[in-house]
């Protein structure tokens, strides 16, 4: 598929671009992961490493993904490698030690299991997603990465405007035209129009500014997208630093190229092998003004002694137990006052990790508690599957397989993926059925 006539006229007319961006964006694109630290090694084909981001690689082909249990598992996550920029400039903003970080457009997941990587347990990621389908999505990710300082939401930007100055860090990987995603995805070039970049751009100033309020005086704002024209990008940035008086924040880099008029920094596929990425950097004056967040009233989460029945699956030193509604929740200590207060102003989805339901005969673990490594008991019942006996489990299915009656912790290659319950001569499968491989394995 071609690309749009108007928007090869445009990009040639550019200098800061030129006809090499056009003949790059005719080439295959390029595969890339980013492998989570806290997980096992998955054997891959690694052809070179990523510079700018910790773990992140290129591969030599794209593997079927579904088929490793251990992308199930967690252990890393496929990620355009433009986009793992943002690992670069986390490093280099003056961030507080331990942060309290927005990921506002934050589905499927790559941006925020990054975040959760540099964060490194240490401070509060909340990833949020507007829609609900993709927010489910977002969670699921997230509760594979295994994160324990990590909070879903589900909500429109506006919302954030009743915790005002709550974040230090704020990242807006904005809805745009997609014109970077016209090497990958030639769908994409169907659905663009000169028409459309405008409607974009004039909805990531409406992002921006409904969510401005939430951040903390001094704080940063990373703005980012996946489109190559100065309308979304280095324009709207000059906008919002004129109209919240923010200062626009030098970011280095020695692979990217620095934006028009020195605004921002791009990956552009004619020069890295990436898709199309922008990127920019605001900071809020740290003499503005926040209004207070109101005090709580009432909220539907309470806090509750570690109950016997979770000692057997959990290790929870250090941890907060949070009850809501029949369900318990793991939370670092130092953050269970921002879990409650958010749950009550937002609508929460992941509230740190979920243990499980707390029912009549004790708790039945829910698949968050298996995934999370610094939350479960190493002393669990386990049982190490073989990549078929993985696929079935991963499938849904059930098969002989021995064990001690209970709850028992399915492993891959040593890194756990569920659980079962053992009953008799047979068991549960208890992996979630929204989860399960739809494919066919034989």
């Amino acid at each position: 598929m071609s690309l749009p006539a108007d928007f090869v006229k445009r990009v040639e007319q550019d200098d800061f671009l030129g006809h090499s961006l056009i003949e790059a964006l005719d080439t295959s694109s390029p595969v890339s992961i980013r492998r989570n630290p806290s997980k096992a090694n998955a054997v891959l084909p690694v052809s070179g490493e990523i510079p700018w981001c910790n773990h992140a690689f290129y591969l030599s082909e794209r593997p079927s993904f579904t088929r490793d249990p251990l992308f199930h598992a967690g252990a890393y996550y496929p990620q355009e490698a433009g986009s793992m920029f943002l690992d670069t400039v986390l490093k280099q903003l003056d961030l507080p030690e331990k942060p309290a970080v927005l990921d506002l457009c934050a589905a499927p997941g790559g941006k925020s299991t990054l975040i959760a990587s540099f964060l490194a347990g240490k401070g509060l990621l909340v990833s949020n997603e507007v829609i609900n389908a993709r927010a489910r999505i977002l969670k699921e990710n997230l509760i594979k990465w295994g994160s324990v300082n990590t909070i879903v939401t589900n909500n429109d930007p506006t919302d954030f405007q009743r915790i005002p100055g709550f974040f230090d860090l704020m990242v807006v990987d904005a809805p745009c035209s997609g014109e970077g995603m016209f090497r990958k995805d030639h769908a994409s070039r169907n659905e663009w129009s000169e028409a459309n970049v405008v409607l974009c751009a004039a909805r990531q100033k409406r992002i921006v500014m409904d969510v401005w309020e939430a951040l903390k005086p001094g704080g940063f704002l990373v703005y980012s997208t996946c489109t190559f024209n100065s309308a979304e990008n280095e324009d709207n940035v000059s906008w919002f630093a004129d109209e919240l008086g923010a200062d626009i924040i030098p970011v280095n880099s020695a692979h990217f190229k620095e934006g028009r008029d020195g605004i921002g920094l791009y990956a552009l596929p004619s020069l890295v092998d990436t898709e199309g990425f922008f990127l920019a950097v605001l900071q809020k004056p740290a003499n503005a003004s926040t209004p207070k967040i109101k005090p709580l009233k009432k909220t539907e989460v309470s806090r509750i002694k570690t109950i016997d029945s979770m000692l057997p699956f959990a290790q929870l030193d250090g941890m907060e137990v949070l009850q809501w509604t029949d369900f318990a929740f793991a939370i670092p200590q130092e953050l269970a006052e921002s879990a409650v207060l958010l749950q009550h102003h937002l609508r929460v989805i992941k509230l740190g990790t979920e243990l499980g339901e707390i029912a009549r005969k004790g708790l039945i673990p829910h698949e968050a508690l298996a995934l999370s490594p610094g939350l479960r008991n190493p002393s669990l019942p386990v049982i190490e599957l073989d990549t078929n006996e993985a696929l079935a489990y991963l499938h849904g299915d059930t098969f002989p397989l021995p064990g001690t009656a209970g709850f028992n912790l399915i492993t891959y290659q040593a890194e756990p993926l569920g659980w079962i319950k053992h009953i008799g001569n047979r068991f549960n499968n208890l992996y979630p059925k929204e989860w399960r491989i739809r494919m066919r394995l034989d």
